[in-house]
């Protein structure tokens, strides 16, 4: 392979579901070594829980793009800290989900980032089943996809959505059109990670960054408690327990398909080798 077809190759590092201070020491921790490790041109990660498990703020979205980030991406919880309206605006290097309503929130949908000869477009989308209402994910994907595709081929998709059905329709019905489809929200990563038949990467959900014995990374005497009584209770972060990395590894070919995804897990269970 010629030096030129080699440039035109992109590795893709995408971190999921940043939560809390926990979530924020793992990528100050391990993002650095990872990108030594594997050499990714796109370094992504979802940090729409970053900020005490609720949102984030400009300190943490700027502290963790200063790691290595290169795009951040939200979900759900994109408005829940009220300071994300100070800064939306000027943060070019964040996209919430773009089937939001068009015209009617701050930020963008999705972002287009120069990588040595090629473009890589990073989209942000929220499915519908059992999450707050949004516009058709499908429709808003197929006129961004025609729109983006007149720059680039390179095209990534980060699917925040709570049901693993919701997310292969997705992926499976753009197979060929998006180089991958990965899956956020549920914050337990799943086991079936593969190249799709016409090129697109799937992953129905990349995991968590951040609390590795809370639940989806609340404390567990919360959680637990709202299940056995069904009565409010407010859930807290868990900052005091082992934590862990989750993501994946994502290889694309020339042409913007996906040759090869693989999944990534740092905690106690499978320590990290340099």
């Amino acid at each position: 392979m010629s030096f030129v077809e080699k440039r035109k190759r992109m590795r893709i590092l995408f971190i999921g579901d940043v939560m809390g201070n926990s979530g924020q020491n793992m990528i100050e921790e391990y993002l650095p070594r990872l990108k030594r490790k594997f050499h990714p041109q796109a370094t992504i990660v979802n940090a729409e829980n970053a900020t005490r498990g609720r949102g984030i703020n400009e300190k943490v979205y700027k502290k963790i793009l200063s790691l290595g980030a290169d795009v951040i991406t939200m979900g759900n919880h994109v408005w829940d800290n009220p300071e994300i309206n100070e800064f939306i605006g000027r943060a070019k290097k964040m996209v919430r989900p773009a089937n939001l309503p068009a015209g009617k929130v701050p930020g963008v949908g999705y972002t287009i980032m120069q990588i040595n000869q090629q473009k890589l477009a990073v989209i942000n989308m929220q499915g519908r089943v059992f999450m707050t209402p949004s516009d058709d994910p499908f429709a808003v994907a197929t006129i961004l996809i025609k729109e983006i595709k007149k720059e680039t081929n390179f095209i990534f998709v980060d699917f925040h959505a709570e049901t693993t059905s919701e997310k292969q329709a997705f992926a499976w019905f753009f197979d060929g059109q998006l180089s991958a489809v990965v899956g956020t929200h549920t914050h337990v990563q799943t086991n079936d990670a593969r190249v799709l038949p016409q090129g697109t990467a799937f992953l129905a959900d990349v995991g968590m960054t951040g609390p590795y014995d809370g639940i989806i990374g609340m404390r567990r005497e919360n959680v637990i408690e709202r299940f056995l009584n069904q009565m409010p209770t407010k859930f807290e972060v868990d900052e005091d327990g082992r934590q862990t990395l989750s993501g994946c590894l994502i290889d694309l070919t020339a042409d913007g398909t996906a040759k090869k995804i693989q999944t990534i897990q740092i905690n106690t269970d499978h320590p990290f080798e340099d």
